[in-house]
């Protein structure tokens, strides 16, 4: 087992950098509506060769927006659920479509494919282009269809702050009060990308914490990115196991 590895406990699929919103905060910056996504089969496949030789407790899939290419979310929750993976994650800004049968049958099938985590983003940044009641929508069918859902929102500078982003996004998490959603802790907006760009003048030489950062040395959350690229090498090049075994910082 490679040394930089043997903690690995999480995989997660940026599915694409594809995504409906044009948020102030986003880290990577400006997205195009359709774009570059992860092959499902082969990511899926990913899946079962790492669970095989690391004890995985968590599968995530998020983007851009991951709905946008379902059919990729599918496959890696099927998988995941097939090996038992205690938790199988979504991070979601809920439009993807406009289309409520489309919207009802993706809820059903993610329900079917075993996701167990829903993260729903909703604040001030995603509703500025995103409509509310779509995404309303789409919570509602996923409640419906027993997936456990959580709000998640994005705070700028703390979720204590009263800036008025934060105060738009207390009353947008407020309207969600009739589908009686939990709250998850969302998080604190980095500095990087269009949040850099668009929202400098509230960040201070005091920086919040990197949620993205990972320890070369001690890879704990193995992360796959939309054109296969993962620990320095490529899943659509090489067999994941052997770019396990070839990895070093």
């Amino acid at each position: 087992m490679n040394q930089y590895i043997k903690n690995l406990n999480k995989i997660e699929f940026i599915v694409t950098y594809a995504c409906t919103g044009r948020c102030k905060h986003c880290s990577e910056g400006e997205h195009a509506s359709c774009g570059e996504r992860i092959d499902p089969q082969i990511a899926a496949d990913a899946v079962r060769k790492i669970a095989a030789e690391y004890d995985i407790k968590t599968v995530m899939t998020f983007g851009g927006e991951p709905l946008l290419y379902a059919d990729a979310v599918y496959a890696i929750m099927t998988a995941a659920k097939e090996l038992n993976i205690p938790k199988r994650q979504v991070i979601t800004n809920g439009y993807f479509s406009k289309n409520v049968q489309k919207v009802r049958e993706v809820a059903q099938r993610l329900a079917a494919c075993g996701v167990n985590d829903l993260l729903l983003s909703a604040d001030a940044f995603h509703q500025e282009t995103i409509p509310l009641e779509v995404v309303k929508l789409f919570a509602a069918e996923a409640k419906e269809c027993g997936i456990p859902i959580r709000l998640s929102p994005a705070w700028l500078t703390s979720a204590a702050d009263d800036n008025p982003y934060n105060v738009k996004t207390r009353e947008i998490l407020k309207s969600f009060a009739d589908l009686e959603l939990p709250m998850g802790e969302g998080n604190v907006i980095f500095p990087e990308g269009n949040a850099l760009k668009y929202l400098s003048e509230y960040f201070t030489d005091t920086l919040p914490e990197n949620p993205y950062a990972e320890d070369p040395r001690d890879v704990r959350c193995m992360s796959f990115s939309p054109n296969g690229d993962v620990l320095g090498g490529n899943v659509y090049r090489d067999d994941i196991t052997e770019i396990i075994k070839n990895y070093a910082p």
